[in-house]
Parts: C-alpha cells; structure tokens; sequence
C-alpha cells in the first residue's frame, strides 16, 4: 500500500466525524506538552521519569544523569568526550533522542553524542524502554529518550541560579526562569559547562592531555493562548561547544572538534470537543568542524538541515478509546568534506490506538508506513496489553516492529557510500510484571529483540564500505526497585536498577563488543528538614572489545560511587550549598579501551532561588 493511499483512508475515517461530531469546547489543560503520544499511547511499555530533584544532584551532561539512573551502558572516550550509548544491548545509532516529540538522532552518522545535551535546560527527562518506531520512527529499537520542555498557565514568576566549580578547573552556571499567567506562558534556561579536564591517572604515571571543554546551551519555551481552544508555542534550543579530543599517547597528534545544533518548531495546539489538534513546523541543524591538527587552519566539516512539517489529530471516541492519526513529511540536506549529494524526502504516517476497556484492561496498537527516495520501508507495527491483576500486581506485554534507516555517511560518503541498503529492521517483544506495596515497588522485565540487516562498514578491497550483513539476537533482564520511609522530619529513599543483557552475532555467537552483560546503578537518600545526603553507586561488568570475544583485550568490571550532601538556607528565598565526592573509591577504570577515566574529584554548588 502506497503512502497516498494510506493518508486517504486515514483522513476519510477520521475527518467524517469533524463536522458531523462537534462537541462543546473544552478549556486546554493547565500544563502543556508537545509529545503527547508518550503519555496516551505507550502504557504497555516502560517508562522511567527522572524529575528535577534527580536532575539536580547529577552532574550536568546527559551521560552521567542516565549512567547512574537507569540500565544504559554507556561508551565515553575519557570524560566529556563522545559518549555513545548501548540501550538493551543495541548500538548507539539504534537509540532514539525525542526532543518535544521531534526525533532528533543525526542525519549525518544516526547517532546522538549524550555529551553535549546538557540536563538542567529539559524540566521533563523520560526514558522509554523498547521499540518505538510507530511512533518517533528511525532508531527507536532499543529504546528512545525524551526531552520536554513543559509549560504552565497559571500566574508565576520564578528565577533560579546555580553555579558550581570542581576539581580540573571545571565551571558550570545555569539560570532557569519563567514567567506565566492564564494566557501567557515562557520559560528560559541558559547553561554553561567548561573545563581544563586534566585528571591525574590513578595508579600510573601521567595525566589526561589535550582534554580541554566548553559548551554553551539555551532553551526557550514561548506559549500564548489566542483564546480557550487555541494555543501556539515556540520551542527553540541551541548548542555550541568545543572540545579537544584526549590523547592516548602524548606524542599523538592534538586534534578538536567544534559543534554547533539549533532546533526551532512552531506549534499550534488546537482542543475542540471529541479532537485534539496539533500542526507542527520545524527547522532542525546540525554543524560540525574536525581539527585533525589544531596547530593547522585546515579542518573537515559537515552539516545538515531538515524542515519537518507534521499533523497530529487526536480523537477522544468516547472516554475509554482514543485514535490518534499522525502525518509527517521531512526533508533533509547534507553538505560536507566528504559528502556527495546527500538529501532525502521522507513521508510517513501512522495511526494510534488505545483502549480502557475497565480501569484494569487496557490494550493498544499501532501502525506506520514511510515512503522516501532513498531506500524501501517496511510497515512497521506495535500492539501491547496492560493487565491490572490487585492492587500488589500488574502485568504489562508489548510486541512491536522497528526500523533504522541508513545514514548520509552510509549513503553518501565520497569514494566508500553505498546507495543499495536497506534499513535495519528488528522484530521484538517484552514481558513486564509490577509488583508495589505500600511503601515500595519491584519492576521486573523480560525482553527479546531479534535484528536482521544491521549495517556495518567492512572491507572490499582496500576501501571501507557499509553492508547490510548481520544478525543480531538480544535478550535480556532489567529490574527496578524503589522504597521510601517517612516518619517525622525524617525521609529515606533508596532505588537500584539492574540489567542482564545477552547481545549476540547469530552468525558468530559472540557477544557485541562494548555490551556488558551486567550493570546495576542506584542511590540511598536521607532528608531531615533543610538537610539531604545521598550516595550514588555504579557497577559496570566485564566487556569484549573484539568481535571474536579474545579475552585477552577485555576492559574489567568496575564500581564507582560518589558521596554529596546540601543543605538549603532562607524561608521565602532559597539558598542551596552544595558539595559532591566524585568517584569516592578513588577506583581505577575505563569503559572505552585506553581511556582512563578521573579518579576522586570534588564539586561544589550553590543555587539561589528568587
């Protein structure tokens, strides 16, 4: 079925009820968000939400926020440098990164570097466990995380300040502020991270060289209710950074690289009756300059830029049922030192649905189709069930198909691009089972995840090249618990969570390379009035860096904690010091082969509430 055909019968089972079905109008909710789908139409699935109190004591990139929160491994070449996740045993280009409901994985190597996505500019950070390609599209197999910015109408005008300065001259500054009233509604965040980064070596002569950072972020949200069914908003971000690249060797070459990513969309939000609708434009970049001498002028570049337009209408059929029809055009151009005509069209569409059928059944499903120039799509497809057993237990089952489209390197690349691929595809299911008393809660999953066509770049001849070529089987365990204790002033917290992750070649047998088969993260909180203390802990296990699994080449598992503790001054204003022990066992690791990691730093902060 073509893409045409598709949106017809789309339009013609959703449009006949616009003018034959008009309801009273219904007021726009108080808080506003632009990806409604992760709250309406992934109820089978997991989803962990990471709030500001878990936000603020992590350090600021987005690497360390879900390193110790959540199961994903993550690859970091030295601290601050590319950082590469592993979601459910999957590669870095099979994540999704879902800003205000925009996919924003590059078109450029399908990656997201988690280092330069800096937390304290999202109020709303949700990480979103298995396929969910009917939904964000390209990358999302593995997993998909979510940066929102939300917005609020009711009267309000906050301020907030934080700086903080740590060991290896390392500087960070964050204001947040926002200002609201029943029609209006704004919020900015402006961040500023930067460091010398010139860690001692634990255990062993000499220190991280040519480790040097900064990076500056903004963030603004803008929202005007024209009257009470009708709302636009404008999402704005911007990214520059530069960050030397860290030596192995001192007598390596010194090498940098310069990024720079905006993303602008305009969305106007309009609720009548039965029909929510939401009509999208957006204008995302991305910037990149290689030094490959940072003594020379001469560098290697590349960019792209996408203009995505995209309609969302949502229809309420009554209170139990929701239908959600999605249609969404892209078209994205890349320029670069190594690039040879990359651009490409894409148009999709995809249809929601969700079902209450008693406060203890729900099931949902979902279909989606693109159509592009570049490549044949596979219609992809997603069901699950929710199943409230008591009150101690719920089960969850959810089966999807996903995809990973190629890149502009994979396509394009001068002298080694490939225009024949075909997209990844991967067939998977997953099992979740909640189990919640009083003061506690355990969330055990079972999943499986069986991928064909993965691409990698091989040798033919004496050049590189990327081939569809192979089979990936992944299963695996993720646990999760969280208990908390109240009595008087006095408040403790302690959540863990756990993965065991089996990622192999079907061909082969061997396990990925950079793919543990164990990690566990968690904290233990105490809060007495104005005062908090926690302790963060991180175990890594053993991993392979060949692909024949040689244990000779393994990097050992390591654990890791970091110790902080503040306390807040004033009554009507709020003053927050700070002070944080990083790496407080001083351990001696890496998790990218040769590339050592800080041993035991310090960070202290203040954040001034008005």
């Amino acid at each position: 079925m073509t893409l045409k055909k598709i949106i017809l019968v789309f339009t013609v089972l959703l449009c006949q009820y616009i003018w034959a079905q008009q309801d009273a109008i219904v007021q726009l909710k108080e808080v506003v968000i632009s990806d409604t789908q992760l709250k309406n139409f992934t109820n089978t699935q997991s989803i962990l939400t990471l709030n500001d109190s878990v936000i603020n004591i992590n350090q600021s990139s987005l690497t360390s926020l879900l390193n110790y929160n959540t199961t994903v491994y993550f690859k970091e070449n030295g601290l601050g440098m590319v950082s590469s996740p592993s979601f459910r045993g999957t590669t870095a280009q099979q994540t999704a990164v879902v800003w205000n409901g925009i996919n924003i994985n590059s078109q450029l190597n399908g990656q997201t570097d988690f280092n330069v996505i800096n937390t304290r500019d999202f109020n709303a950070i949700d990480v979103r466990a298995g396929g969910g390609s009917v939904i964000y599209g390209s990358s999302a197999i593995g997993g998909s995380i979510h940066l929102n910015n939300e917005l609020e109408y009711k009267k309000k005008f906050t301020n907030s300040v934080r700086t903080n300065y740590g060991s290896f001259n390392t500087f960070g500054a964050n204001y947040t502020g926002t200002v609201a009233d029943d029609k209006f509604s704004a919020a900015l965040s402006i961040t500023r991270n930067s460091s010398d980064n010139d860690y001692d070596y634990v255990g062993k002569d000499g220190h991280n060289l040519n480790g040097q950072y900064y990076n500056n972020s903004a963030s603004a949200t803008v929202g005007y209710k024209i009257n009470q069914t009708n709302i636009l908003t404008l999402y704005s971000y911007l990214f520059d950074g530069e960050r030397h690249f860290s030596l192995i060797f001192p007598s390596e070459t010194r090498t940098k690289y310069y990024n720079l990513n905006t993303r602008n969309m305009l969305e106007w939000t309009g609720n009548y009756g039965r029909f929510t609708s939401k009509l999208k434009g957006a204008f995302l970049s991305e910037k990149y300059k290689y030094y490959d001498n940072i003594y020379d002028e001469g560098y290697d570049y590349g960019k792209s830029e996408s203009v995505i337009g995209n309609y969302d209408l949502l229809f309420q059929i009554n209170d139990k049922i929701k239908l959600n029809s999605v249609f969404n055009f892209t078209q994205t151009k890349g320029y670069g030192s190594n690039l040879e005509g990359a651009e490409r069209s894409i148009g999709s569409a995809s249809l929601l649905f969700s079902h209450a059928v008693t406060q203890k059944l729900l099931y949902e499903a979902g279909l989606r189709k693109e159509a592009t120039n570049n490549y044949d799509s596979p219609l992809l497809y997603s069901a699950g069930v929710r199943y409230r057993v008591s009150d101690f237990y719920l089960v969850r089952v959810n089966g999807s198909k996903n995809f990973r489209i190629p890149t502009f390197q994979d396509l394009y690349w001068q002298g080694s691009g490939n225009t024949d691929l075909k997209p990844e595809s991967s067939v998977q299911g997953e099992i979740g089972n909640e189990f919640t008393v009083k003061n506690a809660s355990l969330t055990l999953t079972g999943y499986y995840i069986k991928l064909k066509d993965m691409l990698r770049w091989l040798p033919t001849g004496s050049v590189w090249r990327p081939q569809n070529t192979d089979r990936v089987r992944t299963y695996g365990l993720e646990a999760a618990f969280k208990y908390t204790k109240e009595f008087n002033n006095h408040r403790f917290a302690f959540n863990a969570v756990y993965g065991y992750t089996k990622s192999e070649d079907e061909t082969t047998g061997y396990q990925l390379i950079y793919v543990p088969y164990h990690k566990a993260s968690g904290a233990l909180s105490y809060n007495y009035k104005k005062l908090s203390a926690y302790y963060q802990f991180l175990y890594v296990g053993e991993v392979f860096t060949r692909s024949d699994n040689n244990s000779r080449y393994n990097i050992d598992a390591y654990n890791t904690g970091n110790v902080g503790v503040e306390y807040n001054f004033g009554k009507s204003k709020i003053y927050r010091l700070g002070a944080q022990v990083l790496n407080v066992w001083n351990a001696d690791y890496v998790n990218v082969d040769s590339r050592q990691m800080p041993g035991i730093n310090y960070n202290i902060y203040i954040t001034l509430k008005l």
